[in-house]
Order: C-alpha cells, then structure tokens, then sequence
C-alpha cells in the first residue's frame, strides 16, 4: 500500500491535462460513457452542468483522444475577452442581435484556423477555391501570425471594415468577385454580415478528411469585474 504523498490524485482542474506529460494519466482514469457519445453528435451544441461535474472533462479527453475521428480544440473565454465584448458594445452601439453576428464570425475564423492546422500537409485543400483565398485575407490580417484564440479573432471583427474589404480583394483575385464592392466604418452590421458569409461558404464548400469540433470553455463563469447584465448579454 502507497503512503498518502505518493498517490496520484490527479488535478482537480481538467485544464491541466492538456499539457503533455499529464495526458497519459487522465486516459487511463477518464471514464467514457453516453455523454461522452452524445458530445459528438452534430445536434449538440452545449454541455450543460454544475462546476466540477466534468464538462471540461469531456472536452479534454476528445481533444486528447481524437474521439471518433474527430480533430477537436478548446478556446477559453476570459475577463479580458469580456471586456473587449463590453468596449465594443459602447463604441458601435451594439444590440444583442450584433453579439450574435459577432460570435458567428469568431468561431467561423477559429474553425478556419483549425482546419488549415489539421489539413496543413493535404494538397487537397488548395483545389477549394473558396477556402484558399479566405486563407490569404486572414494571412494578410494577421501578417501570417494569427494566433486561433477568442482575443485575436475579437480584432478581426473589431476591424470590420480592413476585415471585409481584404475578403473582397482576395475574392476578386481568385475571380470569384465581379463587381466592387465598397465597406464603411458606419456600417458594422452589413460589414460583419458579408465576412460572417464568405466563411460559412468557404466552410460549406470544404470535403474535410475527418470531422471537426470547436469547445468554448468558461462562458459558465463570470470575472468579478463584469456587471451581470453584461456577462449575460455577451454569453447570450
């Protein structure tokens, strides 16, 4: 029998086993069931639960594993992305319906990101068309150092207008835009309305050699710097 000290009680965070060295442990002691099926299931889009009940868990062991074939991440969101949510409210005088457009944009250019990461040494990707010069604006955005978290994609859709119109000029490039097309600072809405389109269309036009799942963590949790009613309207 172990003493206390030497036993391997793992961590109470799921966070943690991310990292390499502690992913071995937590495969062998994570206990795979219904729910964890039922996550991958293209119906499903929360994992509902009180703190601690495992639902980082389960998002950890697919990334992890590779669960059924799927190429999963995980993007946290935290106080400074609130924040940003908060700042952009006030200089755009957003409404809940632009929190909407806005979240779409953000895990559309993350899922973009992920697929390249995951496709990145299949030749197939360069026959898409679509998917190839959404590639080329994001590079020229984020000058090829684009980093696939909430924060970096907030920029994106912060510059709304320099976002589309490099959409625009790549589209044009690669003939799949005839005529000009013009954006305005003044005109958020319809700027993130046509970005938020050129990637569900890129996306759509894909045929991906396995599927992929995208896990936002930590929208359960507010930081004490943020009103309620804020938190609620950004998670919303």
């Amino acid at each position: 029998m172990l003493p206390i000290y030497q036993l391997a009680l793992g961590f109470s965070d799921a966070e943690n086993y991310k990292i390499k060295e502690n992913k071995d442990l937590f495969n062998q002691v994570f206990v795979k069931n219904e729910s964890l099926e039922r996550i991958c299931e293209p119906r499903t889009s929360f994992i509902v639960g009180e703190k601690g009940t495992g639902k980082t868990a389960y998002a950890v062991y697919i990334v992890n594993t590779s669960h059924r074939n799927h190429n999963a991440s995980i993007r946290y969101i935290r106080e400074t992305e609130y924040q940003k949510f908060i700042a952009l409210k006030k200089e755009r005088h957003l409404d809940l319906s632009d929190y909407t457009n806005i979240w779409k944009v953000i895990i559309c250019l993350m899922l973009a990101q992920q697929v390249r990461e995951d496709e990145k040494y299949a030749s197939f990707l360069t026959k898409f068309v679509r998917f190839r010069q959404l590639e080329r604006a994001i590079d020229e955005y984020y000058l090829q150092a684009f980093s696939p978290e909430i924060i970096y994609a907030l920029q994106f859709v912060e510059k709304s207008k320099l976002a589309a119109e490099l959409l625009a000029k790549h589209a044009k490039a690669q003939g799949e835009l005839q005529e000009e097309l013009t954006f305005s600072e003044s005109r958020f809405q319809t700027n993130l309305l046509y970005i938020q389109r050129q990637f569900e269309e890129a996306l759509k036009s894909l045929k991906l050699s396995r599927s992929q799942l995208l896990f936002i963590d930590g929208i359960d949790i507010r930081p004490s710097s943020i009103p309620y009613q804020d938190y609620l309207e950004c998670i919303k």
